[in-house]
């Protein structure tokens, strides 16, 4: 058995059977390339899982979320190149992911990273042999956007939307279990939306009603004061250290989490390294209309992420907020949101800057 499936947490697996009963055994050397292997060491949760501030489940990868996405195209499609390209949606992610998106002033579309995924996979030599080997060309693999069915633009659904909301649903914030998820992926089918274009969506409007009403209980934690103020403080830190070469940009795409977490606490800066470790240990974050002084303050909006899944409906296809008034519900109370201007912890903490 593959290493990375014999490893691999018994409830993820689990899952992974839901979304593709059966594991195509071809993507199992893709996935055993030292760059797949690389983003096992990125978390999808962005620095949430070394602070005291979130609780998660449990280790959720970007390598599981990307072969998640892989298994959802594939079980939708058969179609190599469209799984493919889901696999390596995120073979360029940094370490600790959007953090660095928040790092380049890309907060809110969270797209500042994606530049880089044609050169990692022409630059492989073990991804290209095998592409030749399946007669494929890394064109046809590098960029999954231009399939819409692994990926489209909010508010639709996509492989890619509906994987991380499954996997952040299950151990982000535990808002339902595997039965659910699979009463949720057994009513799912591709459908043609108002634009002519292939989606998925739902065969029956009560689940997909049920699907919203549930996801949106986890959509304003993806832009809680918590999780803004983690993803700018891990910037800042990222940033601080670059300042003083203790790490470069490119050891972000080289080093796992863990390992530049390492470099942070043993770094010789002492400043860095006990800000750190004062955030590892917050529990609170503050809110505040104006700046607050002496204190880690910043102002920075998250992105919203949401969906309104497309529905069978009496012999036609509607978005589910056109016909179910509990989901058009959950879907504006969470666009009305209004996050506090200005949120932080409770120390004092300045990023260094280039001069």
């Amino acid at each position: 058995m593959n290493n990375y499936l014999k490893n691999l947490n018994p409830e993820v697996k689990e899952y992974f059977k839901i979304l593709s009963p059966e594991f195509p055994e071809w993507l199992l050397e893709y996935i055993d390339t030292p760059e797949m292997k690389r983003i096992d060491g990125i978390s999808i949760f962005c620095g949430t899982d070394y602070t005291k501030l979130f609780n998660n489940k449990f280790w959720y990868s970007n390598l599981d979320h990307s072969i998640g996405v892989a298994l959802i195209i594939w079980n939708f499609t058969k179609d190599k190149k469209q799984t493919l390209a889901g696999l390596f949606h995120d073979i360029a992610t940094p370490t600790f992911k959007h953090c660095i998106d928040f790092m380049n002033g890309d907060s809110e579309k969270q797209e500042s990273t994606e530049g880089r995924t044609e050169d990692i996979i022409r630059n492989s030599k073990e991804i290209v042999n095998l592409l030749n080997k399946d007669n494929i060309k890394v064109e046809e693999v590098s960029d999954y956007h231009i399939y819409p069915i692994a990926d489209n633009d909010t508010p639709m659904l996509s492989a890619d939307r509906f994987e991380y909301t499954f996997a952040n649903g299950l151990s982000f914030y535990r808002i339902w279990n595997l039965e659910t998820i699979k009463e949720f992926y057994n009513d799912v089918c591709i459908l043609e939306n108002e634009n002519g274009i292939q989606e998925l969506g739902f065969k029956t409007p009560e689940i997909c009603e049920k699907y919203v009403t549930m996801i949106s209980e986890l959509w304003p934690k993806w832009i809680s004061n918590e999780d803004r103020v983690t993803l700018q403080f891990f910037a800042d830190i990222v940033k601080s250290m670059n300042v003083k070469n203790l790490i470069t940009i490119d050891d972000l795409y080289t080093y796992s989490e863990k390992e530049i977490i390492n470099r942070i606490l043993n770094c010789e800066d002492s400043y860095i390294k006990e800000n750190f470790i004062k955030f590892q240990n917050s529990t609170t974050v503050f809110e505040n209309q104006t700046p607050v002084e002496n204190q880690y303050c910043i102002s920075t909006k998250g992105k919203k992420r949401y969906i309104i899944p497309l529905v069978s409906y009496k012999n036609s296809v509607k978005r589910i907020n056109e016909i179910s008034e509990k989901a058009k519900n959950s879907i504006d109370n969470y666009l009305a949101i209004e996050q506090p201007k200005y949120v932080g912890l409770n120390f004092n903490f300045k990023p260094y800057e280039f001069k």
